[in-house]
């Protein structure tokens, strides 16, 4: 495969981590989110197939019905500890940065939260549960459905999706004019969350919340929902979207991408231990069994 170019860690402002160091966990900031592929690396190639799966066969028209199939939300029931547990089955194909089992990520992302906030439960509990919606893939979805980077459909491709325009070359909406402008179906300025995003776990967790009436604060949700869009927040791309107020929404996402991504490491939390302390603010914020 080629690309045009590679989309490395230096499209994140050092300004924002959560803690001064270079190094995270024994890595390098620049280590982290490298796609430059590496036909000797299996990680890399199959993150690299992830992403061209996905960018070839999500469409507009496409995301928009699986929104009618899955936000339905008639597909299961299950508890919010339930769902977390089935990501001890589940290793994200499009992350660079661990082969390891998604509840560990979930863990490691929570605990570390907890220990620079330790007043603030509900971030806490974001850190827990911003990955379940990837239990999409327990329920027929291949990843290119589920996980990567996301991005607003029905406008041109940013230039700083990960792989680049070669991995667009063979998706008809980028050959579509209604959709392959700047602005495309959008008016400038209409605002982030006027964005048809596409589809993955962030949108689809983000609308469970919304449909059981979880009792996050809106800061919360913003996290789950933007937390993949590193096109806007890292990258640059799509400020002229944004509205009055939207700022916000950027500043409570960067705020939870500095632990999202620099938690990732090989050492695994005790996740016996801890699942009485969480399932507390489970009960607390998400309580009861909802509709999937």
């Amino acid at each position: 495969m080629k690309f045009k170019e590679s989309v490395k860690a230096s499209l994140l402002d050092p300004s924002v981590l959560f803690r001064p160091e270079a190094v995270y966990n024994g890595k390098p900031i620049e280590a982290f989110r490298s796609y430059e592929f590496d036909e000797n690396d299996a990680i890399q190639q199959r993150v690299i197939k992830t992403y061209y799966d996905l960018h070839t066969n999500q469409t507009y028209e496409l995301v928009k019905a699986k929104m009618d199939e899955w936000l339905k939300f008639d597909h299961f029931k299950s508890t919010v500890k339930d769902a977390l547990i089935k990501l001890n089955d589940f290793v994200d194909e499009s992350d660079p940065d661990t082969d390891l089992p998604n509840i560990v990520h979930a863990f490691q992302t929570a605990e570390q939260i907890r220990r620079d906030h330790p007043d603030n439960d509900w971030f806490q509990l974001v850190g827990l549960i911003h990955d379940m919606g990837k239990v999409l893939v327990f329920y027929g979805e291949p990843q290119w459905w589920v996980v990567g980077d996301t991005y607003p459909m029905g406008c041109k491709w940013g230039p700083s999706i990960v792989c680049g325009d070669d991995s667009f070359k063979d998706n008809p909406d980028t050959y579509n004019p209604k959709y392959n402008t700047k602005y495309g179906i959008y008016k400038p300025n209409c605002g982030i969350e006027e964005l048809t995003m596409s589809w993955g776990h962030d949108e689809y967790l983000y609308r469970v919340l919304k449909h059981n009436k979880a009792r996050l604060p809106q800061e919360g949700l913003w996290m789950i929902r933007y937390h993949s869009f590193y096109p806007w927040h890292a990258g640059g791309d799509y400020s002229y979207f944004m509205k009055e107020g939207d700022e916000k929404i950027k500043e409570a996402v960067l705020k939870f991408n500095q632990y999202d991504l620099y938690t990732k490491s090989a050492e695994v939390p005790d996740i016996e231990a801890l699942w009485p302390y969480y399932e507390k603010l489970i009960d607390k914020y998400i309580p009861g069994e909802l509709e999937w």
